[in-house]
């Protein structure tokens, strides 16, 4: 069992940076796929980004890219999300989320998620 803790959210105005932390215990990151969702108020649960163990592939959503980035640290269990230019509409509770061997951009090929932390943006 893999147990996923974020941190790193707040409040930014528009423009501003911020960058998440995902620290992982009970199973290294050794033959995983890490990843990062999101959830607006009212709305579904959404894809964002995705980074392989061995660091070999990575996807971002096209909303979040060339202003995000993923990266990840096996010596420390720690993926990240850097956030950069950030817009209002980036504002949502952004979850955590790691699964075996492969996955994709649909919620369900997901097995472990974080509780969560929140990122606000100010216009």
């Amino acid at each position: 069992q893999v147990q996923l803790v974020e941190s790193g959210g707040g409040l930014v105005q528009a423009g501003g940076s911020l960058r998440l932390s995902c620290a992982a215990s009970g199973d290294t990151f050794y033959g995983f796929t890490l990843g990062w969702f999101r959830q607006a108020p009212g709305k579904e649960r959404e894809f964002v980004s995705q980074i392989t163990w061995n660091r070999d592939s990575t996807v971002y959503s096209d909303s979040v890219n060339g202003r995000f980035s993923i990266s990840i640290n096996n010596d420390r269990n720690t993926l990240y999300l850097q956030m950069d230019t950030l817009k209002p509409e980036d504002t949502a509770v952004y979850y955590c989320t790691a699964q075996r061997g492969t996955a994709r951009a649909r919620l369900s090929t997901w097995k472990f998620w974080g509780q969560g932390t929140q990122v606000t943006v100010s216009s």
